[in-house]
């Protein structure tokens, strides 16, 4: 029972949160509601989930020392010992089959998309962690890669301010998780992760405030795009959205800067006033592409 459990831990089911961003393009372009398009959406997410936490189990098997140094990394189940490391790796190739196989089942894009995510993980895991700002990229990448996979599942096109909104989101985010770190490890933070040595406070601030920006003025210029396309029942909808995203954005940057942003999927459920901003925002968006 207690190898049970640690193999559920050691998927990481929490982090399968991230995944529902392959339902960001669908939902964006108004036919989620189509069965076919739900379908392969629902079918790319559970891809997903199987992929990823196949990378991360073979992830955790290759850095099970650095791990182990860690405050709270140590914790996990393989650090830890419970999850024998060849159990793990096995487990985690059976996973990313299963996933690579569902992706390409559902679609041939989908599939190159999944694939696409396994070269980067590959990539990141021996080579791309250690490079300063290539860590942070590649990290971003993978979210990115995810709203992609959403697209290709369902053969929706993703606009140029989708795109841009996406990728520096994902970046905004994982600046904030490197924050984060570098505030929890305080003076051990370059021994257990090497970039993690290089990065100044000032730098990473420097990184959020760009990451942010672009954020805020894309999203802008996506939303009055939108209403000029749109009916002008719709149009409002789309320029009100732009007031709780940015809320959401501002709220976020300020938690992140109490260095708060080290676990973005729990700061994100876990923070009233950003829960609020961020379901006002889906409200009215929803309003605009589905009922006015």
């Amino acid at each position: 029972m207690r190898l049970a459990r640690g193999i559920v831990r050691s998927l990481r089911p929490q982090q399968w949160m991230k995944n529902v961003l392959v339902f960001a393009a669908p939902v964006a372009a108004g036919v989620i509601t189509e069965w076919s398009i739900l379908r392969n959406t629902l079918l790319a997410f559970v891809a997903f989930c199987a992929l990823a936490s196949g990378v991360y189990l073979l992830n955790d098997s290759r850095d099970v020392d650095a791990d182990r140094l860690h405050p709270t990394k140590r914790n996990r189940p393989i650090a830890a010992g419970i999850v024998p490391v060849r159990l793990a790796i096995v487990l985690g190739i059976i996973l990313m089959a299963c996933g690579l196989g569902l992706g390409f089942a559902v679609d041939t894009n989908l599939g190159i998309t999944l694939l696409s995510y396994v070269a980067l993980q590959v990539a990141y895991t021996f080579w791309l962690k250690r490079l300063p700002v290539y860590d942070i990229v590649a990290v971003a990448a993978g979210f990115v890669l995810r709203a992609i996979a959403g697209a290709t599942a369902t053969s929706v096109p993703i606009s140029e301010w989708f795109f841009i909104v996406t990728s520096f989101g994902a970046l905004f985010m994982v600046i904030g998780k490197r924050e984060g770190e570098r505030n929890l490890l305080q003076g051990d933070a370059a021994s257990i992760r090497t970039t993690l040595g290089i990065y100044t406070a000032n730098y990473l601030a420097y990184l959020r405030s760009v990451a942010s920006g672009v954020v805020l003025v894309g999203y802008c210029l996506w939303s009055f795009e939108s209403a000029s396309n749109s009916s002008s029942d719709a149009a409002i909808w789309y320029q009100l959205s732009i007031v709780p995203f940015a809320v959401a954005i501002l709220r976020y940057a300020l938690l992140l800067d109490r260095g708060e942003g080290g676990e973005p999927e729990k700061l994100v459920l876990s923070d009233r006033p950003l829960l609020l901003a961020g379901g006002a925002w889906a409200v009215i968006y929803a309003y605009g592409t589905y009922i006015a």
